[in-house]
C-alpha cells in the first residue's frame, strides 16, 4: 500500500526539512500546501523553500500562478490530487508538506468544491469592491452572514466575494455551506500517514522572530518593492499575506523600519497561533516535537510507519 503523507503544523517548526529529509529516505516526492508559496515572484515572504533547501527533491504546486491571477481551494484540491496521481504512477510517495489547514483538509475531507459559481454575481460584487472598497464589502457580508463575517479579515477580499456570491446563489449564509465539515473529521482513508510536528510556544515565537529578521536581511523589502514596480497591486490577496502586506506598510511610509518589524513578528506570531489551533482540533493528527525530540528520531519513526504501511497489501 502506497502511503500519502501529510506533514502539517504552525509556521518555523521544521515542516521543509522534515519533510525533504523524509522523502530523501523513502523515494518520496513533495507537494506544497501552502496558499501563498503556489505564486511566482513570492519567494522570501512565504518561505518558499530555496533550491538548496529542496536538495534534488521535486517540489510540486510552487510557481504556478502570478500573483495578480485567482487561485482557489477548489483549484489547489484538483491540482493537488492530479499531483497524487502522477507521483504515485512512478511509484514514488507523495508528501504534502504545508500549513494551510483547509488546503490540506480539501485533499482529506469530502469538502465539495464543484459548484461552479456565477460570474455575474462576482462582477458586481467586484465593482462593489473597486467603488466602495474593502470596509464596505466585509459590512455588506456582516449583514447577510455575520459568522462567516466574524472568521474573515477585510482584507480577504476574494472569499468575502464568494460568500456573498454564496447567499445569493442558495438563500442561505455561507457559514452554514460549510460549518458542517468544519468540526466533523471522519476516519482517514487507510493509506493516509496525517503527522503534525509542534514545538513548546516559546520555542515556535522565538524561531518565529529570527526568521521575520532574516527574510528582512535577505531581502523581503527589495522583492515586495520589485513587485510593486513590475506593477502588481497590493491589494491582490497574496499580496496581502504576512511579510507582503507589511513590507508595503514600510515602503509607502506608514512606518519606521523597527516598527514595522516589531508588528511583522507579532502577526506572524498570532498566525502560528491561529494555525495550532486549527490543527489541534483534529484528533487524527499524530503529534511530534521537534524541540523535545530529535529530528533523527521523529524522522526513524516515520520511516518505519511508512514501511510497514508499503509492506501491507490492500
Amino acid at each position: 500500500m502506497n502511503p500519502l503523507i501529510i506533514v502539517v503544523g504552525p509556521t518555523a517548526v521544521g515542516k521543509t526539512a522534515l519533510g525533504v529529509a523524509l522523502a530523501q529516505a523513502i523515494g518520496g516526492e513533495i507537494i506544497s500546501g501552502d496558499s501563498v508559496q503556489i505564486y511566482r515572484k513570492l519567494d522570501i515572504g512565504s518561505a518558499k523553500p530555496t533550491v538548496e533547501e529542496q536538495q534534488g527533491i521535486p517540489h510540486h504546486l510552487l510557481d504556478c500562478f502570478d500573483p495578480d491571477q485567482p487561485f482557489t481551494v477548489a483549484q489547489f484540491q484538483s491540482m493537488a490530487h492530479a499531483c497524487i496521481q502522477d507521483i504515485r504512477s512512478r511509484q514514488k510517495v507523495p508528501i504534502v508538506v504545508g500549513g494551510t489547514g483547509l488546503y490540506v483538509r480539501s485533499l482529506i475531507d469530502p469538502f465539495d468544491f464543484s459548484e461552479q459559481g456565477s460570474p455575474e454575481i462576482r462582477d458586481t460584487w467586484m465593482t462593489f469592491l473597486n467603488q466602495y472598497g474593502n470596509e464596505a464589502l466585509h459590512q455588506a457580508l456582516q449583514k447577510r452572514d455575520p459568522q462567516s463575517a466574524e472568521r474573515l479579515h477585510p482584507n480577504d477580499t476574494v472569499r468575502i466575494i464568494r460568500a456573498l456570491e454564496v447567499c445569493e446563489l442558495t438563500g442561505k449564509p455561507f457559514s452554514e455551506q460549510r460549518g458542517t465539515h468544519d468540526y466533523d473529521y471522519p476516519s482517514l482513508a487507510p493509506e493516509v500517514i496525517y503527522i503534525g510536528l509542534t514545538a513548546p510556544r516559546e520555542v515556535i515565537y522565538e524561531r518565529i522572530n529570527k526568521r521575520c529578521q532574516l527574510m528582512l536581511k535577505e531581502g523581503l523589502l527589495e522583492e515586495s518593492q520589485s513587485l510593486l514596480e513590475t506593477g502588481y497591486s497590493p491589494r491582490l490577496k497574496p499580496l496581502q499575506s504576512i511579510g507582503y502586506r507589511h513590507a508595503f506598510w514600510y515602503l509607502f511610509g506608514k512606518a519606521t523600519l523597527p516598527e514595522m518589524s516589531r508588528v511583522f513578528q507579532r502577526d506572524t506570531r498570532h498566525f502560528a497561533k491561529r494555525q495550532l489551533t486549527w490543527f489541534r482540533r483534529d484528533p487524527r493528527i499524530t503529534w511530534y516535537d521537534t524541540y523535545n525530540e530529535s529530528s533523527a528520531k521523529i524522522l526513524e519513526s516515520l520511516i518505519n510507519t511508512c514501511r510497514s504501511l508499503q509492506s501491507r497489501v490492500k
